[in-house]
């Protein structure tokens, strides 16, 4: 028994799936030239951040009195090149450099990702449930918004740190920062204390624009058909709300990690963050200013890449911006 095929006309249009909504914001974002070529510098700072321990030419602290200012591309006595020379006390500069990035820009998103977390929840709670959670919410995001940033940043750390051998941290957390900041755990509470005072007043601005989100997405209308089908306020702002809330999250992430990696900066320049031996970008810069005008290489090179790293990420968040807003052409 023959069997018979039908033949699809040659003309006939093939129907292609729908592209997602992550492709299309990831076709968008790479249209934007600066801010791939920014992601692709800022990946580089971080790949050499997390080698820091393995790529490091010498120990991090390591001594060495007849190497005391030496030049970028010098040899010194033992016939070891130093990249970037030495400081002050005769220690590689660039172990010192590469050290620095680890804690300078663990910092930055350690600190920012815990700010953002407490942001995010209290905003959401504040803009779903409105009434006397959010008055409270308010009423407490406005106190500490009002304050300038800095000015209490160095009263906080001021009474902080230095005591924070008394304070008692669960020994697997200092562990843990030991481990991914590349530092002891006698460093790793100062480290852990000047991230979490960071975070303390690094929450107002998430906070009030996911607050605005949700006040815009619970008004929608698949909101009120999930909760006539019976969603509970956990399952709408979990499955409804959240996800409908993030993109700007995102931006605002990117940018609050830049604004804390500019504020460890300065707390450490200024002699109030994380101090040396433990370096930071910040605290190099402080050491490196007393020999600025004899040695003008030394402050150079911890504050190239406070500037690389912040433009980068300036670019990166408007790539992501203009990527998650449909209104956007690139």
């Amino acid at each position: 028994m023959a069997t018979t095929t039908t033949a699809v006309p040659a003309d006939e249009p093939k129907t292609t799936a729908p592209e997602s909504q992550l492709s299309i914001v990831l076709r968008r974002f790479r249209k934007h030239h600066l801010a791939m070529f920014c992601l692709g510098l800022l990946t580089v700072m971080l790949l050499l951040s997390a080698l820091a321990p393995v790529i490091a030419p010498f120990p991090r602290d390591q001594l060495d009195s007849a190497a005391k200012f030496l030049t970028p591309l010098s040899v010194d006595h033992a016939g070891k090149l130093r990249i970037f020379g030495t400081d002050h006390l005769g220690r590689d500069y660039t172990t010192r450099l590469l050290f620095a990035s680890r804690v300078s820009l663990g910092t930055a998103v350690f600190a920012t990702l815990i700010a953002s977390t407490i942001g995010i929840v209290l905003g959401l709670l504040a803009g779903f449930f409105g009434g006397w959670i959010d008055t409270i919410i308010s009423r407490t995001l406005e106190v500490v918004a009002t304050f300038p940033t800095l000015s209490l940043l160095l009263i906080v750390v001021s009474i902080f740190v230095g005591n924070e051998k008394n304070i008692p941290f669960p020994a697997f957390v200092t562990k843990t920062i030991s481990f991914l900041f590349a530092v002891s755990e006698r460093e790793a509470k100062l480290v852990l204390m000047v991230n979490l005072i960071l975070a303390l007043f690094g929450w107002t601005t998430t906070c009030r624009l996911m607050r605005g989100m949700v006040l815009s997405v619970r008004e929608n209308v698949y909101i009120d058909s999930a909760r006539a089908l019976g969603a509970s306020n956990l399952r709408l702002l979990a499955r409804h709300v959240f996800p409908n809330s993030l993109p700007p999250m995102i931006v605002d992430f990117t940018l609050a990690v830049n604004g804390t990696l500019v504020a460890e900066s300065a707390l450490s320049f200024l002699g109030f963050g994380i101090t040396d031996p433990t370096p930071t970008w910040g605290n190099m810069l402080n050491s490196a200013q007393s020999y600025m005008f004899q040695y003008p290489w030394m402050p150079l090179i911890p504050s190239l890449p406070i500037l690389l790293a912040s433009v980068a990420i300036n670019y990166i968040g408007d790539g992501l911006r203009d990527a998650l807003d449909p209104r956007q052409k690139i």
